[in-house]
């Protein structure tokens, strides 16, 4: 079973796969889908909104990072590197581990092949980025 977080990010997921490819509000998008789940959406909505209304700022910290143009992620890596980038930047009470083992069950769950080694490497250099402190401490520890 999944907790009500876990949930969330993946209720977040669909949501914003579903505004890129036909537009719409994310954030009602998510607010559909954890109905339909029976699920508390409100991490969910959270996520939805922030990706929505950062989107620019959010590709601007994912793209130095890509071995491609961003443009040509696919929609699914794409949702997941937007959480994520948000999460790490918006909510650094989650630990940087926990984003990036996260986005990670997200992209086996949802990616391609080979997807979610793909996203952790690009999340984790955007962690090394945004919480370099962090980062640093888990790496002294490990």
């Amino acid at each position: 079973m999944k907790n009500a977080k876990s949930e969330g990010r993946e209720i977040a997921l669909q949501a914003l796969y579903a505004w890129q490819l036909t537009g719409g509000d994310p954030v009602e998008q998510a607010r559909v889908i954890g109905a339909e789940r029976g699920a508390k959406s409100a991490f969910a909505e959270k996520l939805a909104a922030g990706v929505r209304d950062d989107a620019a700022a959010l590709q601007g910290r994912i793209a130095p990072f890509l071995d491609r143009d961003f443009a040509r992620l696919s929609p699914v890596e794409r949702c997941i590197l937007y959480i994520g980038a948000f999460e790490l930047g918006a909510h650094p009470e989650t630990p940087f581990k926990v984003v990036l083992n996260e986005a990670i069950e997200l992209g086996k769950s949802y990616g391609g092949a080979e997807g979610h080694r793909f996203v952790n490497g690009v999340l984790e250099k955007v962690a090394v980025a945004l919480r370099p402190e962090e980062v640093a401490r888990t790496r002294n520890t490990a």
